[in-house]
């Protein structure tokens, strides 16, 4: 898509349905070069997005389960 409001509204529509905190990380991820699995060229595809927000979710649910609260640090 070369139209920015097109490519940012279909970026909200595909994220709609997940929680903004993973949302947010995912994108903080894509801008901090983190994901390794994408073209860092190029903005990534709504279907790589929601890849990204999924993984960040599956993380955040497993380090809860851990008792690690959000913002703390796990390595030392």
């Amino acid at each position: 898509m070369s139209d920015p409001d097109l490519q940012l509204r279909a970026y909200l529509d595909a994220v709609e349905d997940f929680e903004c905190i993973d949302v947010l990380a995912a994108i903080e991820r894509f801008r901090q070069g983190e994901v390794k699995e994408v073209n860092k060229a190029y903005c990534p595809s709504t279907a790589q997005l929601c890849d990204e927000v999924r993984y960040r979710k599956k993380m955040r649910e497993i380090m809860a389960r851990a008792g690690v609260k959000p913002g703390q640090v796990v390595i030392q």
